[in-house]
């Protein structure tokens, strides 16, 4: 009896699952059974396999094979096991030595011809095999970059199964004629690889804010949005500039760190949703669904175990939802347990599992369902009835998660033929953003928090207490009922962001008022021209 065993990964969701793959070579008749909860496309894989080796010039084995992928509990999906089956399968057959494949972990999918094509997930798969102590991985050329992002791996790029072997026996390694010989030529190996839409922008220049002119209210949320990592709400009229302001807050946001941008990476890769030559997503992403979005497409889900949705595109980033009350109540209301927590839990009969999502949402509604309502303007052809039931679209307990929300109102005359304006660009506003961001990382230095946006209300309220006097008015609104004790913790990291903004050591009460302001809606001349900032 013939025996050997080598590595791979199985995906969960975005998390990878090392598996070991071991052959078996017995007498008997030629038969290949696979074995361990492989699906349709793993299954497969037996005839890609087979063809491969043969093509590479290589001896099947006549024998009785039976490849089993341990552990057998575990769900094993897509056509990334071909290679290490392959290595298995020759390495019992004694055609590369058993002990040099015991340790190594093997991604990606074979071609009949022998070439080894790139698959999604590699990130996350090399990850889980450093996590266990595994230092050595062999993936396709394609993906040899974003498998070297993982610190402390030696990483083995491949063309083609004839190499693999070349190089588990030491032996010289064959040339192979690379794939797309010219620019004008289409790479077949990246066919499938990557996935068109997805609602996932990587915008190469991003659009500036100095293109946005007046809306000094809309700017000045913005710019608190991204300097603390909150929510935003943009109410207006069609054409007033709601999508322009959100399409530019991502610009404003500071790069990604490395650890950052390793889960991002790793989602995107999961989604197959990585740019050809960019192997590391270094700037926060902006995700922008569609109004038809399902449940799935949003929070994620598919048949099988459970794919990213757009909470986990935008994780780290913006997830933009245009006409937000178009978008299915459920759907929305499937946003508040990300919105608090951070990441999103998916069950579904096949298994759960938890997905990332800490993003920076931002809703943008008309007031009503023709759009052109306003206390004190003509135009409006909805009744009171329509007005109140489109706006309960969004419904309270989501809003109660938003910490700004602005009034976007159409820009005049003099703001839009930009006639004696000094309009801020993205660069400018960036460069304050940074800064607060920077006090604020200061200022949590010893705490588990990095934004404004994530440190709980209890540790505002006792241990970073604004100043004597300052919360006056925010202790009205709650005895007045307009303010819940969610809202006040929300006030309270407002105030702390506009003070970092203002360079201030802790919120007084200007800062204080601009937060409340922005929380409900009632004007207090905090965002006004001219204001205090």
């Amino acid at each position: 009896m013939a025996f050997a065993r080598t590595c791979a990964v199985a995906l969960v969701g975005v998390d990878g699952v090392v598996v070991e793959v071991q052959a078996d070579l017995e007498p008997g008749v030629p038969t290949f059974t696979l074995v361990g909860l492989p699906d349709k496309s793993l299954s497969e894989a037996r005839d890609r396999v087979r063809a491969a080796v043969v093509n590479s010039g290589e001896q099947w084995p006549q024998r009785k094979l039976t490849v089993g992928l341990s552990p057998a509990s575990v769900p094993k999906s897509g056509s990334g096991f071909d290679l290490a089956v392959a290595c298995a399968v020759l390495a019992a057959a004694e055609r590369i030595a058993a002990k040099d494949i015991s340790n190594v972990l093997m991604v990606g999918e074979l071609g009949l011809d022998g070439r080894v094509r790139p698959v999604r997930g590699v990130l996350p798969a090399v990850l889980a095999a450093a996590e266990l102590g595994y230092r050595h991985v062999v993936v396709p050329e394609r993906s040899a970059a974003e498998a070297a992002l993982v610190p402390g791996v030696s990483v083995i790029g491949v063309r083609s199964l004839r190499q693999v072997i070349a190089v588990l026996n030491d032996e010289p390694v064959p040339d192979e004629e690379p794939d797309a010989p010219g620019p004008d030529h289409p790479d077949p190996l990246l066919a499938g690889l990557v996935v068109p839409g997805g609602g996932l922008h990587a915008a190469a220049p991003a659009p500036d804010m100095a293109d946005v002119a007046g809306q000094f209210a809309a700017r000045r949320a913005l710019e608190i949005a991204a300097a603390g990592g909150h929510h935003l709400l943009l109410q207006g009229p069609p054409g007033a500039g709601k999508t322009m302001l959100a399409e530019r807050l991502p610009g404003l946001l500071p790069p990604l760190n490395p650890e950052q941008a390793l889960e991002v990476t790793a989602v995107h890769s999961v989604a197959g949703l990585l740019p050809a030559g960019r192997p590391l997503v270094e700037v926060p992403p902006y995700c922008a669904p569609h109004h038809s979005a399902t449940m799935p497409a949003i929070v994620g889900g598919g048949s099988g175990l459970p794919r990213p949705g757009a909470v986990s595109l935008a994780h780290r980033g913006v997830l933009f939802l245009d006409e937000a009350p178009e978008f299915s109540g459920r759907v929305l209301d499937a946003l508040r347990q990300p919105l608090e927590s951070g990441h999103v839990v998916v069950a579904r009969s096949a298994g759960s599992l938890c997905l990332p999502a800490r993003f920076l949402l931002v809703l943008a509604a008309n007031p009503c369902p023709c759009g052109r309502y306003a206390p004190h303007r003509d135009g409006c052809e909805c009744s009171s009835a329509m007005i109140r039931r489109y706006q309960a679209r969004l419904s309270g307990p989501l809003l109660d998660r938003v910490d700004l929300r602005v009034r976007v109102e159409p820009v005049g005359r003099e703001e839009l033929l930009g006639r004696g304006q000094d309009v801020e660009s993205t660069q400018q506003i960036a460069a304050r953003v940074a800064q607060a961001r920077e006090r604020a990382a200061h200022r949590y230095a010893q705490a588990p928090w990095h934004t404004n946006s994530e440190v709980p209300g209890h540790e505002l309220r006792t241990r970073w207490t604004p100043a004597p006097g300052a919360m006056a008015g925010v202790e009205r609104e709650i005895e007045r009922g307009l303010l819940t004790a969610r809202g006040l913790d929300r006030v309270l990291r407002v105030a702390w962001t506009v003070a970092d903004l203002a360079g201030r050591g802790r919120p007084g009460e200007e800062d204080v008022r601009t937060a409340l302001e922005l929380r409900t809606e009632v004007s207090r001349g905090a965002l006004a021209p001219g204001g205090p900032r």
